[in-house]
């Protein structure tokens, strides 16, 4: 969410989304810039890596920090055909309003370990089906505000259907098991069971240009707007050239979980 993503969901709460791969001939194999994470994965034997940023200016309720922003670095491995494991994690940079202390804190953030199945290959009418799952260990500062303090541990799953030759649709549903949804300042604060859901549509233009549009929320077990999180986003993918691509997206979000409006752009290279 991140998401994965894209993105980067039982108790307290988190998992960052794996995000792994496209089906689609010509474009690396990747789900960024998006969060609703795909149903595949690495091949066997081969690397994926990803780099994203996103600038973030956050809800109003978030005083007193006011933007962030997150460069994440992610890499896959293709373990068993069908099977992908992956580790990502973020430098994040926080600003805060004046007569803040620190009035910028910029560190490392909690680091995110993935394993991810794709049990099910698109078949007919039958979707591919994947499931994954994630632990993020504390490994940012806590003070600071550059990491979460707990352990998280969650679960998602993933459909995947084209519909047509250039359409994709997906669809996320997760779970937190333990933790919390924060990345950076980013996420939620709330305790207890957590539930997500995401879709996404992407539609491949020319050989080189993919573009879909996305919507991911989260909700925790009270009902009050400082425990829910929604977020729109706009983007797409560009082949710079074989296996190498330029990610870029727009989001837009709700409630206190979400940033106010963010601007994402990195690259997604398989080898």
């Amino acid at each position: 969410m991140s998401s994965c993503t894209s993105t980067k969901q039982c108790q307290p709460q988190i998992v960052h989304f794996c995000a792994a791969v496209l089906l689609i001939p010509g474009f690396a194999l990747a789900q960024q810039p998006f969060y609703t994470d795909d149903a595949d994965v690495t091949a066997r034997g081969k690397f994926h890596f990803e780099f994203s940023n996103q600038y973030s200016l956050l809800q109003r309720s978030a005083v007193p920090n006011l933007r962030q922003n997150a460069g994440v670095f992610q890499l896959n491995y293709g373990v068993l055909e069908g099977l992908e494991i992956g580790v990502d994690s973020p430098l994040l940079t926080v600003f805060n309003v004046r007569g803040t202390s620190p009035l910028t804190a910029v560190g490392n953030g909690d680091t995110n370990l993935t394993l991810k199945w794709n049990f099910h290959r698109e078949n007919g009418r039958a979707p591919a089906l994947t499931v994954s799952c994630a632990v993020e260990a504390p490994t940012g500062n806590t003070a600071r505000q550059l990491g979460s303090g707990v352990m998280d541990i969650g679960f998602n799953t993933i459909a995947q259907k084209h519909l047509g030759e250039k359409n994709v649709l997906r669809v996320n549903n997760g779970l937190i098991l333990s933790g919390n949804t924060l990345t950076g300042v980013v996420g939620l604060k709330a305790q207890g069971l957590v539930y997500s859901s995401g879709a996404s549509i992407t539609r491949v233009l020319t050989h080189r240009l993919l573009l879909g549009m996305e919507i991911n929320g989260a909700v925790a077990q009270t009902s009050d707007l400082g425990k829910a999180a929604l977020q729109t986003q706009a983007g797409g993918k560009y082949t710079l050239r074989e296996n190498l691509t330029l990610d870029f997206g727009f989001l837009v979000g709700r409630f206190a979980g979400s940033p106010r409006l963010g601007l994402q752009v990195g690259f997604s290279k398989d080898f």
